[in-house]
């Protein structure tokens, strides 16, 4: 379905230009339309999110924000989220989460992605959409190739997905966007933006990142993103082979799983982290690459309470023994 912007409303902060930009990305990213939900935490990227939204595609949305109750400013963001609604005519459910313990960023994405999806169901909302952009993207593969992940890691959030658990597509309509332009866009609607003081904190290693890169005229995030996207369709294409190897190369022996390999190294990482994943393990995907290594020279191991080992028909994997036992 081709989606046609309408005039902005005045004092809207975006240009017709940018509304029809917008609403052609959408129209391309999700032909088959509906009712769209919006993520907005009240920082700048989302609130441009909103706005843009307001422009493009009026009536034709609906908003809600998420406190996660780990910041004292969190409930006031939400409440500023509702305002700017408010102000535009349109409502704003505000979703309460608690986060538990452990890592408390995982969690809260999780917890966030849950209520969202709850909300949404109960609201009749055919999508979600986030305001990740195109330096979050360029951001994340830098991130990874720091960390020296495989093309999995590198490939980077896509422009359409699944809300995690829902089944619902997810959408983020931003990511051929820069974050300076989503600023702007903000600040020409006379809005102050939420600012998270994490996002100035130097502990993590994404603000370490992002200062570096800011610092970098040479480099062009946006050619970056785009890479990521190419990784994003090779990781797809490896997956297609992984299915195929596994039906072809994998069989059910007594008490275990025989593989024999005959697919390029990328593959068979996929197909081994997936063997292990059948008994219950979740190994990194460094420790698979150990095992695979160790395999290939004759040699057994183990990897998430899985014990592999080099026989005559294959590489053999095992629940490994009990201690004891």
């Amino acid at each position: 379905m081709t989606r046609t912007a309408r005039k902005p409303p005045a004092n809207s902060g975006v240009t017709p230009e940018q509304a029809e930009r917008f609403a052609a990305g959408l129209g391309r990213l999700w032909p088959e339309g509906g009712t769209l939900g919006l993520a907005v935490s009240g920082g700048p990227d989302s609130i441009a999110l909103l706005l843009l939204a307001h422009a493009a595609i009026p009536g034709r949305f609906a908003v809600a924000t998420v406190n996660h109750g780990l910041r004292p400013e969190a409930a006031a963001e939400c409440a500023m989220v509702a305002r700017v609604c408010a102000d535009r005519g349109l409502a704003c459910s505000v979703l309460e989460i608690e986060t538990g313990a452990g890592n408390l960023q995982a969690a809260a994405r999780a917890g966030r992605y849950a209520a969202l999806a709850v909300w949404a169901r109960r609201e009749g909302l055919a999508a979600l959409a986030t305001a990740h952009h195109a330096d979050d993207q360029a951001e994340t593969l830098m991130m990874r190739l720091n960390r020296a992940s495989g093309l999995a890691g590198l490939a980077g959030v896509r422009a359409r997905g699944i809300v995690p658990g829902a089944g619902l597509p997810l959408l983020r309509p931003l990511l051929r966007w820069r974050r300076a332009e989503l600023a702007e866009i903000v600040a020409a609607a006379g809005l102050e933006p939420a600012q998270d003081p994490s996002n100035a904190d130097q502990a993590y290693d994404r603000v370490r990142v992002r200062q570096a890169l800011a610092a970098a005229e040479w480099l062009d995030a946006e050619a970056v993103a785009a890479s990521a996207e190419h990784l994003a369709d090779a990781d797809e294409a490896v997956a297609w082979m992984a299915e195929r190897e596994f039906a072809d190369s994998v069989a059910t022996i007594d008490g275990g799983v025989c593989y024999r390999p005959a697919a390029p190294r990328a593959v068979v990482l996929r197909v081994v982290t997936r063997i292990v994943g059948g008994f219950g393990g979740t190994p990194r995907g460094g420790a698979v690459a150990r095992l695979v290594e160790d395999l290939e020279k004759g040699a057994g191991g183990n990897v998430g309470g899985v014990a592999a080992s080099v026989e005559t028909q294959g590489w053999v994997f095992r629940p490994e023994a009990l201690r004891g036992s």
